[in-house]
């Protein structure tokens, strides 16, 4: 574990600082983990805390603690960061609240934090506002209320900014060996990024989920990514904010920058970090990845005892990720023997009742469901509530084929409460996955599924500069042309100089008003104007001035490419169905800048309007390199303007079978 975090999460040494009830019971608490260090109660008054000699003041410890405890008010935690700090501390939890997660009642929380920042130093602290961490290998714990962890010797680690949601993932009962569960609050001056770092460096750690509000240095995460996927130890993550009432709710608990949901997504897609939605899915991912790892492909297999579960498991993996492989002959073969002539060879496969409690038969066609493109066989086995004695056959079968397999094997329950903790704990020695509930285990599938490696490219981050500048779209196509993007030819002109503006230029042509940033909205676009009604038609769209240009033909789609900034997340590139569709059909993709060509052309390939560039009933498709050329380009102009640029949106951006122009151009910029 990194020197900055190992002495406050793998501590000999103890202090807690104040007296009350939330102190109280960080002490009773790590005696009841069995926490073989020493514990120094620090108070003014009393001569004992639980059971220990008290301490009157910090100075009069036997020496510097390896972790503190600070539950005192926010004033006074200050003081006594700032002498642990000067004592050579490991680390401190600050418990108290009313910093920079209090802005909207109290203006003051702010200086508070830099204060409390500021006083640390070089000692690692976590929150404030956070209930610190559970070391349940160690038995080590600053922790002051109830949790539901028990010793392990390996397991998971969960980190999260709310305390209230690591109390609840603490109360599991799904079979789950959670190692450390880590608060991080407020994140005054250790992010979420740096704790799991450091959890990376303890090899009893088998996979890592984060609950995350916001992501904060971007660069750390990029180093965290990079590190998880060179030790091997996969990352998940559960991010809050796709909705409003969600990102207003994450700035006023966390005081962090939420940003766009779009950007969180393409950050975690870049990062290689797979998205779940729920706490159930987050806990069962988990336990799938500590039994199995990262599997290696989508490819499911299914076996139950009954057609209603094959179909129900076939009906929700619809529209996913993950796919039911046809058997193969050798499948069909090994089935065969095991079940006889009477059932229906498929996958998902039902096989009747025929060999229940024949616990050889069982394990034999179990197996038969394993094998090449099958990355995780699942048995559908619900365990009734009253007397379950009956299903012990299911459980050694599993248990059976992922001993003589040794592949990837899970027993699903398809509601939670029909798997009993004392079958998911036999079924989790034996290296078996226990997962509760049948959404939750096709959630987890496709998670473990979709792990990747990081994108080694560096993220291009956002100026501080305000973008309160639109230029108009004749600079803006300029300006995105010297970076290599084709646009029409065109000239701007005032209303009475149309005669001049088009020699030299081939008609029809578009001509459009200047100054206005939704010029559709303003009935200032006209399309396919004859030389001789260009004056008039300038007349009456009513700008001073108008940009006037060659129509592009033999369009096979309108395609928008944007890039936003965005503080929390870099640049977010959205690509998608341009033109009058933007708003309609809502078909887009985001990535972060800079975005490899394969990554682009992938994204492309999301679209719903792919057909169309594939070349649709027939019709020519369009240009794909074109396109790829284009979005080179604009993110070519990004890179070279990041530290003032706002926004940039090409719509439409017309695909041809030839080429890729851009008749439309936005660019906002400080």
């Amino acid at each position: 574990m990194s020197k900055g975090l190992s002495g406050m999460f793998q501590p000999r040494s103890i202090a807690v600082i104040g007296g009350g009830a939330w102190c109280r019971q960080v002490i009773v608490q790590c005696r009841r983990m069995g926490y073989g260090g020493a514990i120094w109660p620090v108070h003014p008054k009393a001569a004992e805390v639980e059971g220990y000699p008290a301490f009157a003041r910090l100075e009069d410890l036997p020496g510097a603690p390896d972790a503190a405890f600070i539950g005192i008010n926010r004033h006074a935690t200050i003081e006594a960061v700032a002498l642990l700090s000067a004592m050579g501390a490991g680390g401190a939890v600050c418990f108290a609240s009313g910093f920079s997660e209090a802005l909207a009642e109290d203006e003051t929380g702010s200086d508070l934090q830099a204060a409390l920042v500021a006083a640390a130093g070089e000692m690692p602290i976590l929150g404030p506002n956070c209930y610190g961490f559970v070391n349940a290998l160690d038995g080590a714990l600053l922790w002051p209320d109830q949790h539901g962890c028990s010793r392990v010797e390996r397991g998971v680690a969960i980190l999260t900014q709310s305390s209230n949601i690591a109390i609840n993932l603490t109360m599991q009962q799904r079979g789950l060996p959670i190692a450390y569960v880590v608060t991080c609050g407020n994140m005054a001056q250790t992010g979420q990024a740096r704790i799991a770092m450091a959890l990376l460096d303890d090899p009893r750690v088998t996979a890592i989920g984060l609950h995350i509000e916001g992501f904060g240095d971007l660069r750390d995460w990029e180093a965290l990514a990079a590190k998880a996927h060179a030790r091997g130890v996969p990352l998940v993550a559960l991010k809050v904010g796709a909705s409003e009432q969600a990102r207003q709710a994450t700035v006023s608990h966390t005081a962090s920058l939420a940003g766009s949901d779009a950007g969180a997504q393409a950050l975690l897609d870049r990062l290689g970090i797979p998205r779940l939605r729920a706490l159930p899915d987050l806990l069962e991912t988990l336990k799938l990845l500590h039994c199995c790892g990262p599997l290696a492909g989508r490819g499911i297999a299914s076996i139950s005892c009954s057609g209603g579960e094959a179909s129900l498991i076939a009906d929700m993996a619809e529209g996913g990720g993950l796919r039911f492989p046809p058997l193969s002959g050798d499948q069909r073969v090994r089935l065969r023997a095991a079940l006889g002539p009477m059932v229906a060879l498929s996958n998902p496969l039902d096989y009747h009742t025929y060999i229940w409690r024949d616990t050889d038969a069982m394990a034999a066609a179990w197996s038969g469901m394993t094998g090449e493109g099958i990355a995780l066989t699942v048995s559908i086995v619900d365990y009734p509530v009253t007397d379950a004695s009956d299903w012990a056959c299911a459980t050694q079968a599993a248990l059976r084929v992922r001993a003589e397999t040794g592949a990837p094997f899970a027993v699903v329950a398809t509601l939670p409460e029909l798997m009993p903790p004392d079958v998911a704990a036999e079924l989790m020695a034996g290296g078996v996955v226990p997962l509760m509930g049948l959404r939750e285990a096709l959630a987890a599938a496709e998670a473990a599924a979709s792990l990747r490696a990081p994108d080694p490219v560096p993220l291009c981050l956002p100026g501080q500069v305000a973008a309160e500048r639109l230029l108009d779209e004749g600079a803006a196509k300029a300006a995105l042309a010297a970076h290599g993007l084709a646009v029409p030819r065109n000239r701007t002109a005032r209303a009475d100089g149309m005669a001049q503006a088009i020699e030299g230029l081939r008609g029809p042509f578009a001509v459009k008003g200047v100054g206005l940033a939704h010029k559709s909205d303003h009935g200032a676009v006209r399309l396919g104007v004859a030389a001789a009604d260009i004056a008039r038609v300038a007349s009456e769209i009513g700008t001073s001035e108008v940009l006037v240009e060659e129509m592009v033909s033999d369009t096979v789609a309108e395609l928008l490419v944007g890039v936003v900034r965005d503080p929390a997340h870099g640049f977010v590139l959205t690509l998608g169905a341009g033109g009058v569709l933007t708003e309609l059909m809502r078909d887009t993709v985001s990535l972060l800048v800079p975005a490899a060509p394969e990554a682009i052309r992938a994204g492309l390939e999301q679209l719903r309007i792919a057909p169309l560039l594939a070349g649709y009933r027939g019709k020519p498709g369009a240009n794909m390199d074109a396109i790829l050329e284009a979005v080179a380009a604009v993110q070519d102009y990004v890179l070279a303007h990041a530290e003032t640029l706002g926004e940039v949106e090409i719509n439409p951006l017309l695909a041809t079978p030839d080429r890729a122009v851009a008749v439309d151009a936005l660019i906002r910029k400080g």
